[in-house]
């Protein structure tokens, strides 16, 4: 700016007829200023003289050829840019190193433009939307089957399964018995209703029972210890007549060997195994 008549207030040089700039309303020469308040580049950490464009972000300051893209050196001076790692980006720069990808069409999603992200993955607010109406699910409950999102109600109508006991749709979860599909809490013991979904079960004439009520109404007894045989896990019982023995209770009623897999007689209500039996006879 053109000088008045007045001296620089630090080395006291006239000013008349030079250019000086203010500070706190006190004049300085162009050198003394540059000297002691001028602002360093971040770039080329020289000071950005009086006479020069000051380009300030965030309390940091550069000279307007200085204020470059950290990645392609193309200038920002009047154009957008984010900062990544305190490193100025052009916004092209920027989203290809950083920027998310929309799950659905692969493309960049710009920094400041809306994104919708959903376990993991991020969308444009363009693609977020129902597979089969194609309506915007934004923050609507949905479903999400082979990697697509639909709304509650396409999902309902062309892919939910319906409760084998009450009809209603099945969305999470259920249970599938005799190639049915039921609710957890609806698949219960055909005796006392309690909750058979994780517990074991067994099946009688199509109808599920838990443990205790199918041993109590079905289950046959062992000869032996009296104890229902549920054959459940594989668990091998021997049947001969009309009598049922758990494997480990089919033993000789007198010397107490295991039966299993050999030869045996019948004595009343007794089986011995042949060695006593023989004795019986000889008796």
């Amino acid at each position: 700016m053109a000088s008045k008549q007045s001296n620089c207030h630090h080395c006291l040089d006239a000013l008349c007829g030079k250019k000086y700039a203010l500070k706190e309303e006190q004049p300085y020469c162009v050198k003394c200023y540059d000297h002691l308040f001028a602002n360093f580049c971040e770039e080329c950490k020289k000071p950005i003289e009086c006479d020069s464009k000051d380009l300030a972000y965030k309390g940091c300051h550069w000279h307007e050829a200085c204020f470059k893209c950290a990645k392609c050196n193309h200038s920002l001076v009047e154009k957008p840019f984010a900062a990544k790692d305190e490193l100025l980006l052009c916004t092209e720069c920027y989203s290809n190193e950083y920027s998310s990808k929309c799950f659905h069409c692969k493309r960049t999603i710009m920094p400041g433009s809306r994104k919708m992200e959903f376990k993991g993955n991020c969308w444009h607010e363009a693609c977020f939307v129902c597979q089969h109406c194609r309506q915007p699910l934004g923050t609507k409950p949905l479903i999400t089957k082979d990697d697509d999102n639909y709304c509650v109600p396409c999902f309902e109508k062309h892919f939910a399964r319906h409760c084998y006991s009450c009809k209603k749709v099945i969305t999470t979860g259920g249970v599938t018995y005799h190639d049915q599909p039921w609710h957890q809490e609806c698949f219960l013991c055909t005796g006392c209703k309690t909750q058979l979904a994780g517990q074991r079960f067994i099946s009688n004439n199509g109808h599920p029972y838990c443990l205790e009520c199918f041993s109590k109404h079905y289950a046959k007894r062992c000869a032996a210890c009296t104890n229902p045989i549920t054959g459940l896990g594989g668990a091998k019982f021997i049947s001969f007549e009309d009598r049922q023995w758990h494997s480990d209770c089919f033993k000789c009623g007198k010397c107490s060997s295991s039966l299993v897999g050999k030869g045996f007689l019948t004595q009343q209500d007794k089986i011995l195994c042949c060695n006593c039996g023989s004795k019986d006879v000889v008796t």
